[in-house]
């Protein structure tokens, strides 16, 4: 979650245990279609009372309808929505490649990346894996910029489990969320001399930096990711890029001239690719 802040969403009813781990989060609010009298009582004293707490309608419809409209200089776009475009597993059965073996928890990923992205600025793609996002690229004008964008953000969180990263010997006093973002530089290793000067004032032992073989040997232990794309791959480089971040399941529309290329390219990593047939652009 953000370390200043953000809201919750979810699908279900939130149970206690749920109530408990969002208690030690920063969030300012969570909207969900229902709570569990526990979990209300534990929401309620969050953030001394000023926690927002929304239960969602079920039947609620956009006034709009079927389009969203946007103003934008005093030109309207119209577009139409993906409210009531639902994802399913069914949908990804489409599968063009050799390789046909998806696993039911890969078909779930798919079915999670396909709405985390439907739901976020185009072009994006999104990886997952075990039920998790763990790596989102949007806003890009390139799609293989987005795969790039959402990699390198699968590389921090995978990057984290590294033993160098584990064994980071924090003093007592650093808080949690500054032990979050320490973690995180020391990962990217992009600081300036300045700010790594205040970064080590962190540590009882200043750790010796990640190597490039530290990063190679960790992330080649990554395998059996999905990355979905909110349109068609034009190209096989995405498919080139995504095999670095341990992909092996691929979910796209489909549609492109360049279906069979990319079919081709994925073939070639022995990965196993769908084509759902629903493009998700929001702009």
């Amino acid at each position: 979650m953000c370390s200043f802040g953000d809201w919750a969403a979810l699908s279900d009813v939130v149970d206690e245990q749920t109530a408990m781990y969002l208690k030690t989060e920063v969030a300012d609010g969570i909207i969900a279609p229902g709570y569990t009298p526990e979990a209300m009582e534990i929401l309620k004293g969050k953030k001394s009372g000023n926690f927002i707490i929304l239960e969602a309608d079920p039947n609620y419809k956009n006034p709009a309808g079927e389009i969203d409209y946007r103003e934008i200089g005093g030109t309207v776009f119209a577009q139409r929505g993906h409210g009531d475009k639902l994802i399913t597993p069914e949908m990804v059965s489409n599968i063009t490649t050799a390789n046909k073996d998806l696993p039911d928890a890969a078909k779930k990923d798919m079915v999670l990346a396909s709405i985390a992205i439907k739901y976020t600025q185009s072009n994006s793609v999104g990886y997952a894996i075990n039920g998790m996002m763990i790596g989102v690229g949007a806003g890009q004008q390139s799609r293989v910029d987005c795969v790039k964008l959402a990699g390198r953000k699968v590389t921090t969180w995978w990057m984290r489990q590294h033993p160098k990263v584990l064994d980071l010997k924090f003093k007592p006093e650093v808080k949690r969320q500054a032990r979050v973002n320490a973690r995180v530089r020391y990962i990217e290793g992009d600081m300036t001399e300045i700010e790594k000067k205040t970064w080590a004032e962190q540590f009882e032992v200043v750790p010796e930096p990640l190597t490039p073989a530290d990063f190679d040997e960790h992330m080649k232990k990554l395998e059996g990711v999905t990355i979905s794309s909110d349109a068609f791959f034009p190209f096989r480089d995405s498919i080139d890029v995504a095999t670095k971040y341990g992909v092996k399941y691929v979910t796209q529309p489909g549609g492109s001239v360049q279906d069979a290329g990319v079919t081709e390219a994925a073939d070639q990593y022995n990965m196993v690719m769908s084509h759902h047939g629903m493009r998700l652009f929001h702009h």
